[in-house]
């Protein structure tokens, strides 16, 4: 009888490492989530790595956990310096190796990447070389020897509690520009001692690391490196100054793990975690070049969010496992899923990094916009039935009312969503028509899949009123009538022709050859309507009333997007608060100033001042059955706070 996962042959052949055996080649990469508390594994983190495992992955790898004190670089950090770890990470091994899933931690330095400390200090940093970084605006200090074997012995000791914890092994981070790299990249690295000069010499630090990590662990425990293939900065490691370090060092290792990037750099970080304006699987070329030359197994991690993308990359020998982690925070089940010939049912990751990288940079806990379960399994993470079955009605198919009544169904209520249009999906209909934001249409196709599936029932096409509420007689309403673009009161002194966005993606509206974008909110429909402007040919200009364009963004997202504008030329004003028009001049405030600030020869001007509530529903049914406001229409926000609601909503009917 053929299995299910024949869809995935090769994705789900099992691969054999040190004597541990990986049941199939999805990866979870190390991440952090700013879930860890006091520096130390707790219930939440390990609650979110057990949903993974009991999902089907096959290799957990940890997020960092430093070697020495002085690798603090956040303040939520994991350590691995005093014993005091062990027995946390001892729970979250025995809970990942009750599903067969292997598990790893990577063990990390960042030298000069410090973002933050713990009291609002500035840290003192370390480094190969006094060579300052860019980014974090950090000038770190050159080790010395003692210092070297100091942090060396840390990484040895730090191996050794996890390996005494149960973990299966370690990966040492050279990746992103951290300090293994720092002292391999000879644009970095100006040492005058035996730690720099040829290839060789630039490698001392780290064969002492994974001698050291070798000379503390069992025989049997797992070390591989992460590294970037190439760090995408004019500074940064180049692809042949990689692959040459990692044929040097392979046999010392038991894999290589590569990615892109380096945290150096705003442009080199956006690979980090690369938005969803970057290619899907887009390492897959280069993995394949390292995996020609290597003799042990390469795993590649970069925006493989399909199993279909990973089944691909390891069929044609590009490599050998395949981290696939936000493609797991969407979707936990996904390995499960693909085994069983569901992968229609998969959450499709969609690349926005809002509730994922985005929650870690502002310090709160990794979720998913998607699937606001992630990060809070500890809530959410078990089924929540019913006792006492109700008829819902949800009122608006954007993805509140969507993850509503899937959630309300699945909890055994009995739903029925209207939508007043024929399509389901609100703005995010809108938000794919943007450049390179075309996957952002998979939120809706998702979340319509998860309500097919908890048997939701669907009318489109259909406008609710207080009348149809009577006529239905459900025990609770809820309201997900949404928003509608927000029109400032201005000055009026001519006929200049006015738009909003949603005109302008609905192609409703003729524009002019001048166009000034006004943004108020910070966020990608500006930029992304001034870019679509300046690829169809108008001459665009963009203001900001923040201090810079996509002040709102994740910042990958916004970085990236940054230089999308530049190389098509679009002048960013920031500090320019609309005020009003005339015939040709749009007139704006410095935000900070006060002062005026004018653009001239302007046709057309295009309003993208965020969104105000559509509640009349709400005033209509005041008096007459139980409702709940949810999303947009109780405050304009984004697709994140509308689907958490709907989930939060539906948990507690």
């Amino acid at each position: 009888m053929t299995s299910p996962a024949s869809a995935f042959p090769h994705l789900f052949e099992p691969l054999e490492i040190r004597g541990k055996r990986l049941k199939n080649r999805i990866m979870s990469s190390g991440h952090d989530t700013s879930m860890p508390a006091d520096n130390l594994v707790n219930d939440q983190l390990i609650a979110y790595h057990r949903a993974r495992a009991e999902g089907g992955v096959g290799l957990i790898v940890l997020q960092v956990a430093g070697v020495h004190d002085s690798a603090r670089y956040t303040s939520h950090v994991l350590m691995a310096t005093d014993d005091a770890c062990i027995d946390g990470y001892r729970r979250i091994a025995e809970a990942c190796h009750q599903q067969g899933t292997v598990v790893l931690s990577q063990i990390f330095h960042p030298g000069r990447e410090i973002m933050e400390s713990s009291d609002g200090l500035l840290a003192v940093a370390w480094s190969a070389s006094a060579s300052p970084n860019e980014r974090f605006r950090v000038m770190p200090r050159a080790l010395d020897q003692a210092m070297i074997d100091e942090i060396v012995a840390g990484y040895g000791a730090a191996a050794r509690r996890l390996c005494q914890a149960g973990l299966d092994g370690v990966e040492i981070v050279a990746s992103h520009g951290y300090l293994p790299a720092q002292f391999l990249n000879p644009r970095v690295n100006r040492r005058t001692d035996a730690y720099n000069g040829d290839l060789d010499a630039r490698l001392r630090f780290l064969r002492e690391v994974i001698a050291a990590v070798r000379a503390e662990c069992a025989k049997d425990f797992i070390v591989g490196l992460r590294i970037s293939a190439d760090e995408r900065d004019i500074a940064g490691l180049t692809e042949d100054e990689s692959l040459s370090a990692v044929l040097a060092l392979q046999g010392q290792l038991d894999y290589v793990h590569i990615v892109a990037g380096t945290s150096a750099s705003l442009g080199g970080a956006v690979h980090i975690v690369p938005p969803m304006a970057i290619e899907a699987a887009y390492l897959a070329p280069t993995a394949a070049s390292f995996k020609a030359r290597l003799e042990i197994p390469l795993f590649v991690t970069g925006r493989i969010n399909q199993p279909q993308e990973a089944e691909l990359i390891i069929a044609r020998g590009q490599a050998d496992v395949c981290g696939m982690t936000r493609a797991l925070i969407c979707d936990p089940l996904m390995p499960n899923k693909a085994a069983a010939g569901r992968h229609d049912d998969v959450r499709a990751c969609i690349g926005c990094n809002q509730a994922c990288i985005g929650h870690f940079h502002r310090g709160y806990p990794i979720s998913c916009i998607q699937h606001p379960e992630t990060g809070r399994e500890l809530q959410y993470g078990k089924p929540n039935p019913t006792t006492q079955r109700k008829r819902v009605m949800v009122v608006g198919g954007g993805p509140a009312g969507m993850k509503a009544a899937a959630v309300a169904a699945q909890r055994g209520h009995e739903v029925t969503l209207f939508e007043a249009s024929p399509q389901l999906g609100g703005q995010v209909l809108l938000a794919q028509l943007l450049p390179r934001r075309s996957e952002f249409g998979g939120a809706a196709t998702n979340l319509h899949r998860e309500m097919e599936l908890a048997g939701v029932q669907v009318r489109r096409n259909t406008r609710v009123d207080r009348a149809l509420v009577e006529q239905e007689r459900p025990d609770l309403v809820i309201l997900a009538t949404g928003a509608k673009p927000y029109w400032p009161t201005l000055e009026q002194g001519g006929d200049l022709q006015v738009v909003d966005a949603w005109q302008v993606l609905r192609g409703t509206v003729q524009l002019g050859r001048s166009v000034l974008v006004s943004d108020w909110r910070g966020d990608w429909i500006a930029p992304g309507i001034a870019e679509r402007l300046a690829r169809d040919g108008h001459q665009v200009r963009l203001a900001v009333s923040g201090t810079h364009c996509g002040e709102s963004l994740p910042l990958y997202v916004r970085d990236q997007m940054a230089g999308e504008l530049h190389r098509l030329g679009i002048a960013v004003t920031p500090y320019a608060r609309l005020y009003g028009y005339d015939d040709s001049t749009v007139y704006t405030l410095h935000s900070a100033s006060g002062e005026a600030m004018l653009f001239e020869e302007v046709d057309t001007l295009v309003l993208c001042q965020g969104h105000e509530p559509v509640d009349d529903l709400g005033t209509e049914l005041q008096g007459l059955v139980p409702f709940k406001r949810i999303g947009d229409c109780m405050a304009p926000r984004t697709v994140e706070e509308a689907i958490y609601e709907g989930l939060k909503v539906a948990w507690e009917i």
